[in-house]
């Protein structure tokens, strides 16, 4: 017995759900002016820090941070994709703080789509955004894609974007 494609609200929903324990999620209900189909963007920070007797006494500070953008549209097209992309990008970066104690931050678009062409499927798999600040001394950043395709219940990724391959095959067959 096949499944049926679930619908993008819900998979919106599903996602948006896994993403709530430990991101702050903001939601879009309205269509943007610029045209880019953005339904929500969710924040994750981390601050670590190794000390000695006393809190002054510092002995290393880490910072982790990873901002996602869900994207929904009825199909992916090249076009829609790296428009998407431009966008996740020149938005993650204005958030990323690069200074002493950054270690990384993950940028990372999800798209809802009921159909992907396969231009779109190619590059998205092929896309590597990856930015060192300071020989790294101040930290990276990577840029993660997927696609969850509704009518093909498949998920797509880039190299960078593999671990988030688990958690979107869970929404989507859940």
């Amino acid at each position: 017995m096949k499944k049926t494609a679930p619908d993008r609200t819900k998979l919106l929903e599903r996602l948006l759900d896994g993403y709530r324990a430990y991101f702050d999620v903001e939601q879009y209900e309205e269509e943007r002016e610029d045209g880019i189909p953005l339904r929500a963007h969710c924040r994750f920070y981390v601050h670590s820090e190794k000390y000695v007797l006393i809190k002054k006494a510092k002995l290393w500070t880490a910072d982790s941070n990873e901002y996602v953008y869900v994207f929904s549209v009825p199909e992916l097209t090249q076009e829609v994709y790296e428009s998407c992309r431009d966008f996740a990008y020149t938005e993650g970066m204005k958030l990323v703080d690069p200074k002493p104690g950054h270690m990384y931050s993950y940028i990372t678009a999800v798209f809802l789509c009921d159909t992907c062409t396969k231009e779109a499927q190619k590059a998205l798999r092929r896309c590597r955004i990856y930015k060192s600040f300071h020989f790294s001394w101040y930290g990276w950043m990577d840029f993660h894609t997927a696609a969850l395709i509704g009518e093909e219940n498949a998920v797509i990724t880039n190299r960078s974007g593999r671990g988030n391959a688990k958690f979107m095959k869970k929404i989507l067959n859940s």
